[in-house]
């Protein structure tokens, strides 16, 4: 049986939703309550069981990655200070991520998610993968790749994470039109891109996690770029694997979605991680009741 014990999360985007800032700033870099989406992103896999990260970046946010490097430098001014809880909050970080690998590729042109993906296949080899989109955090007991990896074990084939929503919400999302399988679990039948309320085939939206098999792998590098230029994963898979009768799951999460993909969605996420945080959350909901 093959096991699942690598992820990649592209991060080569150009995050024009959040200009001017993300000029400076790599947008995953952004906090939710005190702690950044991508900390977010790279504790679920370790909590999942993941060993490898592989980063797909741009050339111009390779710094992103300095957040996970130690700094002795940083923690002999503390130690001469003496600013001892700082630095054990520095200790503690350092070793959350203990054991897992850190590796990058560069994405050189925002060219399709598919395409990200690509990037990353060298150093996936012929083994299944996790991929964790930036812009998509799930809160709830169970880490959003952990379900999804308890899936695999039983059908070794892709899957697709998903939330259900409202149907009025559902024209801003991949749609997925699926035969029920199991509680929660689904047969792909098809991805709709932001249908129409009327047209969408269900209420179950992709959620920026998925499982993916070295097939799909062969199939995105078959893939032709789109009139923009771009492969986009989804595209390849309702397009050519399920016509050609590929089996495709999904999997409908436990636990509450917090995007970050625009400026609201994100400061949507932010407030909600702050409101519930078991140290600042109850100052600041004092706070918000006196303003």
């Amino acid at each position: 049986m093959n096991e699942v014990k690598k992820a990649i999360i592209p991060l080569g985007g150009m995050a024009t939703r959040f200009l001017p800032l993300s000029k400076a700033v790599p947008k995953e870099l952004l906090p939710l309550a005190d702690i950044p989406v991508i900390q977010y992103l790279v504790k679920e896999a370790r909590d999942s069981g993941i060993e490898e990260i592989i980063f797909v970046l741009s050339a111009n946010n390779k710094n992103l990655l300095d957040y996970f490097k130690s700094s002795s430098k940083l923690e002999k001014i503390l130690k001469e200070r003496k600013k001892d809880q700082c630095l054990s909050e520095l200790k503690e970080f350092d070793g959350l991520f203990e054991g897992m690998t850190f590796s990058y590729v560069i994405q050189k042109e925002p060219l399709g998610d598919g395409h990200a993906i690509l990037q990353a296949a060298k150093l996936v080899k012929d083994e299944p993968v996790a991929v964790m989109f930036g812009d998509d955090v799930l809160d709830g007991p169970t880490p959003g790749i952990a379900q999804l990896m308890k899936m695999f074990k039983t059908c070794q084939k892709p899957i697709i994470g998903a939330i259900k929503l409202p149907k009025e919400d559902i024209t801003a999302y991949g749609c997925l039109k699926v035969e029920k399988i199991a509680n929660r679990f689904y047969k792909v039948k098809g991805i709709i891109e932001k249908p129409k309320v009327e047209e969408a085939p269900s209420n179950l939206a992709i959620c920026g996690k998925y499982i993916i098999t070295p097939e799909v792998m062969q199939y995105l590098k078959k893939a032709k770029p789109t009139e923009k230029g771009e492969i986009i994963m989804a595209e390849v898979i309702n397009n050519h694997m399920i016509k050609e009768g590929k089996l495709i799951y999904a999997y409908e999460f436990e636990g509450k979605w917090l995007e970050c993909g625009d400026k609201l969605k994100w400061m949507e996420s932010n407030l909600y991680f702050s409101l519930n945080h078991p140290k600042y959350g109850p100052e600041l909901r004092e706070y918000i009741k006196k303003i």
